[in-house]
């Protein structure tokens, strides 16, 4: 045994050897230098390095910006179908007639659906750190006009200024108010949403699923991870690598189910799924279809009904008294919480600009926590194309190294 188990170390380090001998990097070599190449490439935020970072992020920018243009000229079909498409109706849009209704109100609908989808993608595509829109956008949203039911007793908010500003119809009602009719009003900018975010996982399927019909190494870290965890599998010890395994079995043996489980719950794994789906060559309509249906659907339900039950009218009082009898420091607590949905109420019942303008200190808090995070998603975006680019220095500079 102990001759047998010598004669098969003796072959590996003699390849160990002559790969050093040729030149060649061993694995433990490569892997060293990819951990190092990281490191280095974390090392690169605009706090550390601000001239280096801002510099490599516009280079970034215009690679991207020539690589795009790239693509659109081998389209150009495509984008000349387009362009003509806008001029119809650009010319639909400024010239007079009876159709301009029509015209305006789909210019209105076309705009508010394409906010949501927006707002959906730039939550989950992967730029930087993720803006979490949800909780900044969509779920205000939705707790406003939650409040703005119970309080008129109808969701058929005069529009205009609905839904930039929620205004009490003039003949109020009472007692009309139930979930299902608050969910019917949101429901359009919600799945909207919902769709945004299936859209933003699209990036990493098709990375990996063009990464394994090519067979070249993909620029993506992520990807690198899900195969470094594919080799490794057997001896996962950590609760999140098995929690990764888990998300990737089900993928790959439920098929459209499995995607459908995984799009339907909060899952901050999903992006595991999207690289596997690539990775295994899965259908892109079962992929994509099972990821629509459950985030623009089944979740998008889910975090609603928990929105509207939250802010309905009973739970906010029972929220704000609970508030108030907080020993010592409640009284203080509950008195701007109170002021709060007062001068909301008074709003709701005063059109135009003749609500009271008092801010409370709540509204003054939230703005100034979605601005510091929108700020905090930019940087990150610099961050993260500027080390892009350092990554791409460095696989410059280690083909040059070969080539030598």
């Amino acid at each position: 045994m102990a001759a047998n188990g010598t004669s098969c170390e003796q072959p590996q380090k003699r390849t160990a050897a002559k790969d050093k001998q040729n030149g060649r990097p061993t694995d433990a070599s490569v892997r060293e230098r990819r951990q190092k190449d990281k490191e280095e490439r974390l090392s690169l935020v605009l706090w550390r390095r601000p001239v280096i970072t801002l510099h490599y992020f516009l280079s970034e920018t215009f690679i991207k910006l020539k690589e795009w243009t790239f693509k659109l000229w081998q389209r150009r079909v495509i984008v000349f179908l387009l362009l003509v498409l806008c001029s119809i109706f650009s010319f639909a849009y400024y010239s007079e007639g009876t159709h301009q209704k029509y015209v305006q109100y789909l210019e209105k609908k076309f705009l508010w659906c394409a906010y949501w989808v927006g707002l959906g993608i730039l939550s989950s595509v992967g730029l930087g750190t993720g803006l979490h829109t949800f909780l900044l956008y969509l779920g205000p949203h939705i707790a406003s006009v939650t409040l703005a039911a119970y309080e008129c007793g109808s969701t058929d908010f005069p529009e205009p200024p609905y839904p930039d500003q929620i205004v009490c119809p003039q003949d109020e009602m009472e007692g009309n108010i139930s979930l299902f009719t608050i969910m019917s009003k949101v429901r359009l900018e919600a799945f909207m949403w919902g769709a945004g975010t299936a859209i933003g996982e699209l990036p990493p399927y098709f990375m990996a699923r063009a990464a394994r019909q090519s067979g070249a190494d993909p620029d993506d870290e992520d990807y690198e991870e899900f195969e470094e965890m594919l080799e490794q599998a057997e001896g996962a010890q950590d609760f999140v690598t098995r929690a990764k395994l888990g998300v990737q079995h089900m993928v790959q043996k439920v098929g459209f189910f499995g995607i459908l489980a995984c799009a339907s719950i909060p899952n901050p794994l999903f992006d595991l799924a999207g690289i596997t789906c690539g990775h295994f060559l899965v259908p892109f309509w079962t992929f994509f279809g099972a990821t629509l249906i459950g985030k623009a659907i089944i979740k998008m339900h889910i975090q609603k009904l928990f929105v509207i039950i939250t802010f309905s009218k009973h739970i906010v009082e029972q929220m704000v008294s609970l508030i108030g009898s907080v020993p010592k420091v409640g009284p203080a607590l509950q008195k701007p919480f109170s002021q709060y949905l007062e001068a909301q109420r008074n709003k709701l019942h005063h059109a135009g600009g003749s609500a009271p303008a008092d801010e409370n200190w709540l509204s003054w808090v939230f703005e100034k926590v979605v601005l510091v995070m929108v700020c905090y998603f930019v940087i990150s975006i610099v961050n993260s194309m500027a080390q892009s680019y350092a990554k791409r220095l460095q696989q410059q500079r280690h083909s040059e190294e070969k080539t030598k």
